[in-house]
């Protein structure tokens, strides 16, 4: 070993006057030190590099160059420079006679090694001391992808052509791999120099079935959780970013086929990898970033891999929130964003191109920053046309001036939406006709509050509460004015707009609806929300009627007898029942064995999407007015039902740890009570809690930490009831002497407000 490490370091004082892995980009070492397990790893990447370019085997780029570009054919050697520089010839252009037949892809040798006899070896090897021949199959397997496959292929020369089955052994990889870790080092540094070498191989033509298995395999080697063997991990991910599209289908459907734990943790540790090149712990721990510009894009690009595959898999492996990356929260998202927005999906990275690594927090603020810049925008033209016109400057410009009165809430607040469609981008602010109170935030939050109230009434007819599936869905009543279900869609986008959490119960298919597309088409008249409609989604809606529509097309009798259906169906609409044909002729088509799953799959269209498809556009041309931006692209339906309606999931201890304090301290008798008696509350009480300090009873995005809560001491006699500020989500607490008198205090307060004093 001290031969072979002084061999290496030599070559490392020579490290200048090494061409170069990459093209533009110098060697990358892994660091050194006692606290590296893996010393010369980075200098035997060197070495290999200036054997193969002393053997002339034609390096253009850089052994591991991005494949994607490769021609199938192997390109000729340089006749001279100029030459070389004017023309690059293919042997496809070259005449028959001069050609040279491709090498024969190669045998697979055969290797009968099984999982329990290497478990035998391993065990022998702990209890002798001899690792030998532990130490002689590792060296082997991973010298080459041939080698990789002859081990843990089922059959060693079988095809396996298939997206269904990778032939691999499962179980024997997993065997190996996680006793990799527990043999001695030399043992480690060799499979690691054996990836090496096999990565360095001068690829001619496209990649077989047996190189994406290799990849398959490569890539669930345990040892990339050490940032020593990180520059290799990188090149390996490189090569597996730089394969082709069908390439990473196959890939895709072999990744969903892990369990459910080694898929976790190869998510895991490609986010840790992308975040530890952010933010390393130790500034000389990675080669510096600039020569490695293409880590992170090439581990995202795997990550997506992984993550369609989450997609494609019924249920998801995995919550797609356990996709986020976190440390994506602290860098310049809105630089991300706008490199984005100008490039696209091209050559320039963003993460914004892979919008399932980022939080809802970080999707919540580029949305936020973005309306901002809007509001700005919006209320400079307005200024600007003032003063072009030399007329007198109102600072009421600069807002979306709402006023209602209470009595005539919806009505006003209609008129008021309609007259200024054009200043919705604005900041918002609301008056209560007859009331005293500036709006500093509290009154727009419980404006929203009492119209969401009244527009899902029962009473008033636009939706319906279905009580199955505790949600609201739309009435499919016609009328001659959608109006008001524009309202509703620009009010749940002014909440969006001004970072306002509604409690609307849509269900999630809704939101899939209002992201039909993203962005509004430029056609006027172009279809809007009509996602398409399966089962599942109307078993969020009607899941006794998606029951019915299973056991329909699970029904093994005669489904013309027994079920004596037709192409038709019935719905009643204010109290009147009116027939609708699902095709033309409908009614005098039979539902028959045969033809059911198109009669299901028309039922279901014609429930979500075409009998409510006008009162759903204008729905959706509403919230589109107002959060017309590029960021909704960004996000999924389920992240639009948060930035909507926040979170109902309440947690009064995180509000508790977060809560700050202004004349009292935490630990004061007052403070103790109040804490004791609100975590004792029922789930009821906590809602209207919470809608007493802050104007709204749902958690935002951010969690309780983002509300800022505020207790403060207010000096009054200690029969006065707790007020509070919703605008700065406060409470001010009286110094009560008994916790029994604090809870009596404060569940009246809570029950009764609204406005500006007691109701």
């Amino acid at each position: 070993m001290d031969g072979e490490h002084s061999a290496l370091s030599g070559v490392e004082k020579e490290r200048e006057r090494l061409p170069p892995i990459y093209t533009n980009s110098p060697p990358a070492v892994l660091g050194r030190g006692t606290k590296q397990p893996f010393p010369s790893l980075g200098t035997f990447i060197s070495t290999l590099s200036q054997r193969r370019d002393v053997a002339g085997r034609g390096f253009t780029g850089g052994a591991l160059t991005n494949t994607a570009g490769l021609r199938h054919g192997r390109e000729l050697p340089p006749i001279c420079m100029d030459v070389r520089q004017k023309q690059r010839f293919s042997i496809d252009t070259l005449p028959p006679e001069v050609k040279a037949p491709f090498p024969s892809d190669p045998i697979i040798p055969l290797r009968t090694k099984t999982t329990k006899e290497f478990q035998e070896d391993m065990e022998r090897a702990v209890q002798s001391g001899d690792w030998r021949e532990v130490r002689e199959f590792y060296l082997t397997t991973f010298d080459s992808f041939i080698e990789i496959n002859a081990a843990f292929k089922r059959e060693a020369n079988g095809l396996f052509n298939t997206t269904e089955d990778s032939g691999v052994n499962a179980k024997f990889v997993n065997t190996v791999y996680d006793a990799l870790l527990s043999t001695p080092q030399d043992i480690q540094k060799s499979v690691l120099k054996g990836i090496i070498n096999s990565l360095l191989r001068e690829w001619k033509g496209p990649r077989t079935k047996d190189d994406l298995r290799a990849y398959f395999i490569l890539i669930q080697n345990p040892q990339y959780s050490s940032t020593s063997t990180y520059v290799i991990f990188a090149h390996l991910l490189r090569q597996i970013a730089a394969l082709s599209e069908a390439d990473h289908h196959f890939l895709v459907h072999w990744l969903k086929r892990l369990s459910v734990r080694r898929f976790r943790q190869l998510v895991e540790r490609l986010l840790q990898f992308i975040s530890t090149r952010l933010f390393p712990a130790e500034p000389d721990e990675l080669p510096p970033s600039a020569k490695c510009s293409w880590w992170i894009p090439s581990a995202t690009k795997v990550l997506s891999l992984f993550n369609a595959a989450n997609s494609v898999s019924s249920p998801p492996i995995m919550p797609f929130t356990d996709f986020y990356n976190i440390a994506l929260e602290h860098i310049d998202f809105m630089e991300d964003y706008r490199t984005w927005q100008n490039y696209g999906n091209s050559n320039r990275f963003s993460f914004c191109q892979f919008p399932f690594v980022l939080s809802t927090v970080v999707k919540k603020a580029i949305i936020q920053k973005d309306s901002e810049q809007q509001m700005i925008s919006q209320a400079r033209q307005s200024l600007v046309s003032k003063v072009s016109r030399r007329q007198r400057v109102d600072m009421n410009l600069l807002f979306l001036n709402i006023k209602v009165r209470r009595a005539q809430l919806l009505s006003d607040s209609l008129d008021e939406l309609t007259r200024k469609r054009c200043d919705l981008k604005k900041k918002l602010r609301v008056t209560f006709v007859g009331e005293a109170g500036l709006d500093m935030g509290g009154l727009t939050k419980e404006w929203f509050l009492l119209l969401v109230r009244q527009i899902f009434h029962t009473d008033y007819g636009m939706f319906t509460y279905m009580k199955d599936s505790r949600c609201h869905w739309f009435s499919s009543w016609n009328c001659d004015n959608y109006s008001e279900f524009q309202m509703v869609g620009t009010l749940m986008g002014l909440a969006v707009y001004n970072s306002i959490a509604l409690d609307i119960h849509f269900p999630l298919y809704c939101y899939r609806k209002l992201l039909t597309p993203p962005t509004v088409p430029p056609e006027q008249n172009a279809l809007v929300g009509m996602a398409t409609a399966t089962l599942d989604d109307l078993q969020q809606v009607m899941p006794d009627l998606a029951q019915g529509l299973t056991e329909l097309l699970g029904h093994e009798g005669n489904v013309e007898e027994d079920f004596y259906l037709t192409f038709q169906v019935f719905q009643e609409e204010m109290g009147v029942v009116k027939s609708y044909n699902l095709k033309p002729g409908g009614d005098k088509i039979p539902v028959t064995k045969q033809n059911r799953k198109e009669y299901v799959q028309l039922y279901v269209d014609f429930l979500l999407n075409k009998s409510i498809y006008k009162q759903f556009a204008a729905f959706y041309h509403g919230f589109h007015s107002v959060c017309a931006s590029d960021a909704l692209m960004l996000l999924r339906p389920e992240e639009v039902e948060m930035l909507v309606c926040g979170s109902p999931e309440l947690d009064m201890t995180a509000l508790q740890k977060a809560a700050q304090y202004e004349g009292y301290s935490k630990t004061d008798s007052t403070i103790r009570c109040f804490w004791d008696v609100v975590l004792a509350f029922p789930l009821e009480l906590q809602k209207k809690l919470l809608h007493f300090a802050t104007g709204s009873d749902r958690v935002p995005v951010g969690g309780m930490a983002d509300l800022n809560f505020k207790i403060s001491k207010i000096d009054v006699p200690a029969d006065w009831l707790p007020i509070s500020h919703t605008c700065f989500n406060q409470i001010c607490l009286p110094p009560y002497r008994t916790r029994k008198e604090l809870k009596h205090k404060l569940t009246i307060a809570i029950s009764n407000s609204e406005g500006f004093g007691l109701e």
